[in-house]
């Protein structure tokens, strides 16, 4: 996915913003190489806090004085008191202050060239009050939900077990008729038996019911660009504008001014989704903060985090105006500390990295093994691209082409996505679903999650010219997420001609290939009851009516919502749709080698990956028209057609051909 259309314009005024953010840190950094940099060790930079002290640690190189503030609370000004740090070993200061500091609020000042810097939360927060304004000492223990020693992570037996469901918080609960108490909070997901106006289970209930293994959060981290102060306003953002790493977003919690508040209420979200047998992934944003000047990093340590081109001014990789430095000693660790962190203390099972192709790979190996010691079971995965140019070697990048190198990490198919529905830079632009006879290798692609198989033809494939996945996990298979248009709406905007009973098969059939294919299929939410924002492409920042999941839908759309329940049970109860290695795909998957125009069929055959039945058909119909299909010899039962999925079967067929309905699945099996 390119994403820098949404990503260019968060920053308002990037562009003045960036040039006078250079002229003020490049004359701070003092020309001294950032490699030359001591670089800190321990684990405990930050505010440590006991009853009977706290410990704060802040690294600063650089700083000829740092200052300690502690407030009584959110808002009063002036500090209770003003601490001076000690200047302790490889850049860092830190100081112990002998008394209960819990609940109380804190900033850092830095003094740099006998200036003192604004004030600022440590990078490594964990707390903070109102719009990240202060930090705020906690004690973590108390903010554990009962029982919550009991959560745990949901197991995975393969990781290409996994079924995705993106999500964001306050899409999830804000419309009217959501059926929701805490609409638009973490508090949302805690609610069962929401329902519609008509009877059908919205909220958790719902996702829960559709059959997907893992929920996909978009960024659930404080983010700058919603004034939590403010809650009577009706604000939204996707929240790709990090400000503190570590701590919840406030505008999700019911208090935003106390930090405890906004921890406790998402360890009850992730618990509340973990009592459902089902896993949080949390969507991260390392890529880029949401500002450069007024960040915690920058009033930290000018420029280090950052990523400098050849001329010294800040590069732009991420259409932001300010890229991190991943391969700099601090930041990287700083990454693997907070993803660390997340796992640890919130029991976040996954993480979707924003703009992997910014990060270096070495950064994202180091990332994976850290996790996998924490749970064998994370998953992890991110955007193997970046949304410009980086003075990043190409070869060190964790881009796409390059996901073979990276470990226990997975990247998305765009090959697959712009196949099916056509370009995503191109809103008039088809794709099989929809009526591209011709992108039949980019659906074999991702059919076989970007691994290698013999019957490819790469030459064909448009993004990919050979495979890029060494294992299947490694490929996500989506057509669509929060970026661009809905499913729904790129259908109906490309495919003009097309009547609104044919967009809902469009729709169908597009989501029956993901959920059929090897690899790891991700939806997004509300594809399945057909959602629209009203032909909205890009809206980041536009209000609930257009980002909101209506949940009449539901109501109006039912038969679709079961259609996608039953090919995700039907992916979950034949193990023949989520085989663990490319060996197995490459002995047990075959194309059909006289496929016409608008058909792509294959077999799955010999029980693959153990599957109770011995051989499958699976064909997709592209054309309008409904099409005769040879079958291989013998006997088959139809299990899939236009209607969805009957496992018990829907009819015998012994004449070694079917009759397969235009813009639809189907598929059958032998004993």
């Amino acid at each position: 996915m390119r994403i820098f259309s949404r990503k260019f314009f968060i920053q308002h005024g990037s562009l003045v913003l960036l040039f006078f953010c250079t002229l003020h840190l490049s004359a701070q950094m003092q020309q001294i190489p950032f490699n030359n940099y001591p670089v800190y060790g321990g684990n405990d930079l930050g505010v440590n806090y006991s009853s009977e002290a706290t410990v704060f640690k802040i690294w600063s190189p650089m700083a000829e004085q740092v200052q300690l503030n502690i407030y009584e609370n959110d808002a009063t000004e002036p500090p209770i008191e003003k601490i001076n740090l000690n200047k302790s070993e490889n850049g860092v200061w830190e100081i112990k202050v002998n008394k209960n500091l819990i609940n109380n609020y804190y900033t850092f000042q830095i003094q740099l060239d006998k200036k003192w810097l604004p004030e600022t939360p440590d990078i490594y927060a964990k707390a903070v009050g109102t719009n990240g304004r202060r930090g705020m000492v906690v004690d973590l223990n108390k903010t554990n939900p009962e029982n919550w020693k009991n959560d745990a992570f949901i197991p995975v037996k393969n990781k290409t077990d996994i079924i995705l469901y993106e999500l964001h918080v306050r899409d999830f609960s804000i419309h009217q008729n959501s059926g929701m108490k805490n609409k638009g909070k973490f508090l949302a997901f805690t609610e069962t038996a929401s329902k519609t106006p008509a009877g059908n289970s919205t909220g958790l209930d719902h996702i829960k019911d559709l059959g997907v293994s893992h929920i996909h959060l978009l960024p659930a981290f404080d983010f700058n660009s919603v004034d939590e102060g403010k809650p009577e306003l009706k604000q939204y953002n996707w929240g790709y504008d990090p400000l503190h790493y570590n701590v919840p977003e406030g505008s999700y919690s019911t208090n935003p001014s106390d930090g405890n508040v906004r921890i406790r209420e998402f360890k009850q979200m992730v618990q509340a989704i973990h009592n459902k047998g089902l896993g949080v992934v949390l969507d991260v944003v390392y890529n880029h903060t949401s500002s450069l000047n007024d960040s915690p990093f920058s009033r930290s340590v000018p420029g280090y985090y950052y990523r400098q081109n050849a001329d010294g001014k800040f590069s732009d990789a991420t259409g932001c105006g300010n890229e991190t430095a991943s391969e700099r000693a601090m930041m990287q660790k700083y990454i693997i500390e907070s993803v660390c962190y997340w796992a640890q203390e919130y029991h976040i099972d996954g993480f979707r990295f924003d703009l992997m192709g910014v990060h270096d790979i070495e950064t994202m190996n180091l990332i994976s093994a850290a996790l996998h010691k924490i749970n064998p079971n994370v998953f992890i995965y991110g955007e193997g691209w970046t949304a410009g140019g980086s003075p990043l070697e190409e070869e060190k990048r964790a881009i796409k082409r390059l996901t073979y190198l990276l470990d226990n990490i997975a990247a998305f198919s765009d090959d697959m996505r712009d196949g099916v529905k056509g370009k995503w830079n191109d809103e008039h632009s088809v794709g099989f679903a929809s009526g591209n006879l011709e992108v039949a290798e980019d659906l074999k692609f991702g059919i076989v999650a970007a691994t290698q198989h013999s019957q490819i033809d790469y030459s064909k494939v448009s993004y990919s010219k050979k495979p890029w996945a060494k294992e299947p996990f490694q490929c996500i298979n989506y057509v669509s997420c929060h970026d661009n248009h809905t499913l729904y709406d790129k259908l109906k905007l490309s495919a003009k001609n097309a009547t609104e009973e044919e967009l809902i098969k469009m729709d169908k059939l597009s989501n029956a290939i993901v959920l059929t294919s090897q690899g790891v299929p991700f939806i997004h939410a509300g594809e399945e009851i057909i959602r629209t924002k009203n032909g909205v492409e890009n809206s980041y920042k536009s209000p609930d009516e257009i980002n909101e999941i209506n949940w009449l839908n539901k109501d109006k759309n039912i038969s679709v919502f079961n259609y996608y329940q039953s090919f995700i049970a039907l992916r979950k109860n034949h193990p023949a749709f989520r085989m663990p290695t490319n060996a197995m795909i490459q002995e047990c998957l075959q194309f059909s080698k006289k496929d016409e125009p608008g058909i792509i069929s294959y077999q799955l055959i010999n029980h693959a990956n153990g599957d109770k039945w011995k051989n499958i058909f699976v064909v997709f119909n592209g054309n309008k028209e409904n099409k005769s299909i040879e079958l291989p010899a013998g006997k088959w039962t139809l299990v899939a057609n236009e209607t969805g999925v009957n496992e018990k079967g829907v009819k015998t067929i012994t004449d070694n051909k079917i009759n397969v309905a235009g813009i639809s699945a189907y598929i059958l099996f032998q004993e």
